[in-house]
Parts: C-alpha cells; structure tokens; sequence
C-alpha cells in the first residue's frame, strides 16, 4: 500500500491527526511532510503494523501506550500500560520545582528524592537540569521501575532506584523532595479511556483522594534537610487538606500552592523557613 492509501485507512476509523501521527512514527518521519511521501510505497510489514495500531487505537487506547513513547519536557520517554500517561501539569510541577531549587540552592549540589515515580519523567528531568545533584527515584511497582531504569539508560543519566512503599525502604535525607502521587477520589468520575487503560495503583488513593499524602507527610520530617523544598502534585480540591497536614507535620513552613494554566490549584509547595 502507498502512504496515501494507508491515511485514508487510519482517517476511516481514529481521528486524522492520530492516524498522521501513527504512520509517521513508523515510517520515521515528521507528520507534517507526510505529504511529500503520499506515493511511497509502504512494506508489508510496516501495512500491518500500521494497521494494528489503528485498531488498537480505535478501540480506545492511548495514542502514547501504542506508539510506546511521550515527550516529556524536551526528552523523549518509554511509556507503557504499567506507567501513569504524564501530562502537562506535571510539566508545570518540574518547571516551578527547577525554579525554586535554582532560588534555594545555588550550588546544586543537593539530594533529591522522586516518591512514586512512574517512568521517571519527574526525577529524570530534575537530574537532567542538575546534574550534579544525587537523585533517588522511588516507586512501589516493580514494573513501574523497570520503564523508568530503561528512561534512565537511554537519557544516559545516572540515578539511584528503590523499590519502596513510600519510605518504607528509603532511609536517607534529602534536600528535595517531589511527588506526583495518585490523587483521584475511588469514586471520582474519570475518562473511560483514563480508567481503562492507565494503572489504577497509579491513579486513585481512597475515599477523598489523600491516602498517598497523608502517608508521605507522617513520615517525611526524618527524610528531610534542615533546609528543604516538598513539591506535590495535588487534585484541584486539595490544597487545603494538604496545606494543614504541612502544618501538623512540619514545624512553621512557608507554604505556597501554584495554579495550573487552566487556573485549577494544582501544586503545592512547601520549604523550610531557612531558605
């Protein structure tokens, strides 16, 4: 089949831009001059890949889980079913989180600790920016760390993992601690396509959505620095639970909590008073 011939295919049964994005992943090229290639003709083998995605597309899987690969502030990462989609939001948690570190701790030379890490996008990027910085990535799925070591090999960057429910095989201080934790209610409505495809562990945490804070905050005192930043990822309705658990937790921390660009609360930062 010609280039052409297969778009008309995918534009039949997924949405047009997937179906360009699809075939341009495969053949290797950018979407935008598929064009140029409309009569090329395409291998057998490559016609019955395409195909197959298509179809596991059109039967409402993530166009990330089937071209097995996201962009995650300017790197490339391996994702799959065992590994949380990232989203921009979480961009915007590593954006804010590089500029307070910057304002915070000018050498760089600091420890930091990325608490549920899924594929790595969060701690591999901060060790990207800093790379003099020691960075841990932490996650209670075995498989969850396997995609991020594999993030790590192809990014060529060298950080520490543990397989640990939260602290519990974590016994090191660290100067930054970050988290983007499952945070939706059990009986929170969310796309199908989220529900039923991306991994549960990795999304809800209990009735009102705060399980996973509420077991890192209880322990985090005796992981932290005298001077320290706590960067969470939270639910727009959140802030003032967390909030008063920095405040029963922590003695007297500055407490900041950012809006994403949809004007939802959706981080919350927390530092020592010594910054």
């Amino acid at each position: 089949m010609k280039v052409d011939e297969l778009l008309v295919y995918g534009k039949a049964r997924i949405h047009k831009d997937h179906a360009k994005l699809l075939l341009a992943n495969i053949l290797e090229k950018n979407p935008l001059e598929l064009l140029l290639y409309l009569d090329e003709q395409v291998d057998e083998e490559k016609c019955t890949l395409y195909k197959k995605e298509v179809e596991a597309m059109a039967n409402n899987k993530p166009l990330q889980y089937v071209i097995g690969k996201v962009n995650f502030y300017g790197s490339e990462f391996i994702v799959n079913e065992n590994v949380l989609i990232p989203r921009f939001e979480t961009e915007e948690l590593v954006e804010n989180t590089i500029n307070k570190i910057n304002e915070m701790f000018p050498n760089k030379q600091i420890k930091i600790l990325d608490i549920g890490c899924g594929s790595g996008v969060i701690g591999l990027t901060l060790k990207k920016f800093f790379p003099e910085s020691e960075v841990t990535l932490v996650d209670i799925s075995k498989e969850a760390l396997e995609v991020a070591k594999e993030n790590a090999t192809r990014l060529g960057l060298d950080v520490n993992f543990i397989e640990s429910d939260v602290f519990q095989n974590v016994y090191d201080i660290y100067d930054v601690i970050i988290s983007n934790p499952p945070y939706i209610m059990e009986d929170e409505e969310i796309e199908d396509i989220v529900k039923d495809n991306e991994p549960h562990i990795a999304l809800y945490a209990g009735k009102d959505g705060l399980d996973c804070y509420k077991k890192i905050m209880q322990d985090i005192k005796r992981h932290l620095n005298n001077k320290y930043l706590i960067s969470f990822e939270i639910g727009r309705y959140q802030a003032p639970s967390i909030i008063s658990m920095a405040n029963y937790f922590l003695s007297k921390p500055n407490i900041e909590v950012k809006q994403d660009l949809q004007e939802r609360d959706r981080m919350v930062f927390i530092s020592s008073k010594n910054e």
